[in-house]
């Protein structure tokens, strides 16, 4: 019988981990799967020995205060998995957590695969030593960085973006407004300011303030705001109580994608949330605030190599969307920014041309690719 570990600490890591679990088990029907992950992944069948957002923190300063359990839950993973050998572990993203899981496996002998490149090209570019010590096997969802992987004699595959299979070409923007019952509204921005509870306070309270300049602008306009579960659904209404109590704002609890379906412009954190904005085609502005400390660290020694955070901007090599970050993001650049985009069809329509274009080299069947490289790496063959 096939055992498989995995682990994935956040929303996206759950959607990839759950496409390799199904397209494995579709193949072999009885293969095991265990480690730490979702909804997404528990519903495929996998045992998740702790919840999933106990590995979801972010950042250099805020990982320090959760750092002693995350040790802890990785000292016994470690040991379950090495008393209990799986034959082949996934690591699924969440770098600073699984390679150090990893490492530690494969120098047990059990094979171990890394799904979707830790940002070396973007910074940190030291820890291609570490991801060769760790990793048999680096899957990469990106075509670039399957080329700089390549150039450090790091095993890689790419694989493509699940999401740019999942999501159509074509899409309906009036079918998802009814669905989100805003017909009947002429103008309408999806607000998402991240998944987890951090991004929401750092800016949830500057995005409200830019929806209330863009209310001034335009006294017809909507906002949807969708948020991934019920404790960051409380914490952004309690700052909308308190900020904006009677901004015309429809919060629902996931429809992440109904929502920038809906809208005629996206404000988002950055994050996963702008590839899935690109497969799309919607126009975004995109923003991010980090701990004060963490952003000094970064900024201090140059920690960060490329020249947009948007991952949209970066495949497409130019600034689609427009990026805020830290003390730039404020309420009044924000809504300058959305409203550039509403008042400027002709740039609208060249993005969503753009997005079309990568979205079509995204597209790469990845779930199955996923599943042939994990089981050709451990030499494992269907029955004919």
């Amino acid at each position: 019988m096939l055992k498989i570990g995995i682990v994935a600490n956040e929303p996206s890591g759950d959607l990839l981990g759950a496409g390799v679990i199904r397209e494995i088990r579709e193949r072999f029907p009885d293969a095991q799967f265990e480690g730490i992950g979702g909804p997404l992944m528990i519903a495929q069948g996998c045992r998740s020995f702790y919840p999933m957002e106990k590995l979801s923190v972010m950042g250099l300063v805020e990982v320090l205060k959760h750092l002693p359990e995350l040790l802890s839950i990785r000292k016994r993973l470690i040991s379950h998995f090495t008393q209990n050998p799986p034959d082949v572990f996934i690591g699924v993203d969440a770098p600073d957590f699984n390679l150090g899981l990893e490492s530690a496996l494969k120098k047990h002998q059990i094979p171990t695969v890394h799904y979707v490149s830790p940002t070396v090209w973007a910074w940190r570019p030291k820890r291609v030593k570490k991801i060769r010590a760790a990793v048999d096997l680096m899957l990469s969802i990106f075509p670039f960085e399957a080329e700089f992987l390549k150039r450090h004699q790091i095993p890689v595959a790419y694989v493509g973006h699940p999401l740019a299979d999942e999501i159509p070409l074509e899409n309906d923007r009036m079918a998802a407004r009814e669905s989100m019952m805003v017909s009947s509204k002429p103008h309408v921005i999806a607000i998402l300011p991240g998944s987890r509870l951090g991004e929401i306070q750092a800016l949830s309270e500057v995005f409200i303030k830019t929806a209330l300049l863009l209310e001034q602008r335009y006294p017809d306009i909507h906002f949807v705001v969708p948020m991934i579960n019920q404790r960051t659904h409380d914490a952004f209404e309690a700052i909308l109580n308190r900020v904006a109590p009677d901004l015309p704002v429809t919060l629902v609890e996931g429809q992440a994608r109904g929502a920038m379906l809906a809208a005629d412009v996206v404000l988002t954190a950055s994050g996963t949330a702008t590839l899935e904005a690109m497969l799309l085609k919607r126009a975004m502005v995109v923003a991010y605030k980090l701990n004060a400390l963490t952003y000094w660290i970064v900024k201090r020694f140059n920690l960060v190599k490329i020249p947009y955070v948007a991952m949209a901007n970066l495949l497409a090599d130019e600034p689609l969307a427009p990026e805020f970050i830290q003390d730039a993001a404020t309420p009044a650049a924000l809504a300058d920014a959305v409203s550039n985009l509403m008042e400027s069809p002709e740039r609208v329509r060249y993005i969503e041309q753009r997005y079309y274009q990568l979205h079509e080299s995204l597209q790469q069947d990845s779930s199955r690719k996923v599943a042939d490289a994990v089981l050709n790496l451990i030499g494992v063959v269907e029955d004919a």
